[in-house]
């Protein structure tokens, strides 16, 4: 029988402007702010003598300090965020979070005050 297999996520917030200059309307193309969510989750079987699959205080510490570096700021101006969309920002925590935790499998990016979300599978 195989090691049981789980999933942790934390989840972080973040307020941001910016704006969609390839988009197919004025109301994307202009600048604009939301407030954004994102979720991480890290799979894999339990670990070490503590018996968890990853420390959530050192998972909740990065996602919030990468969270943090994009609060209040213009996306637009990170490397990789030139067209800030939903799925590009689950690809910039992607490649944020990787590789302090090899076993990150999803990441979640929501608009929560305009109901929508981005989701990818690692």
């Amino acid at each position: 029988m195989s090691d049981p297999v789980f999933e942790i996520t934390k989840a972080a917030s973040f307020d941001a402007a910016h704006s969609l200059p390839a988009g197919p309307k004025g109301e994307y193309r202009r600048l604009h702010g939301h407030s954004f969510q994102v979720e991480a989750t890290v799979r894999g079987v339990i670990q070490g003598p503590v018996g968890w699959v990853e420390d959530l205080g050192r998972l909740d510490a990065v996602l919030k300090a990468v969270a943090g570096e994009l609060d209040h700021g213009l996306l637009n101006e990170k490397p990789g965020l030139e067209s800030p969309t939903l799925e590009r920002l689950c690809l910039y925590f992607a490649a944020r979070l990787k590789p302090e935790f090899p076993g990150l499998s999803r990441i979640v990016i929501s608009r929560p005050t305009v109901h929508e979300r981005c989701a990818l599978e690692l």
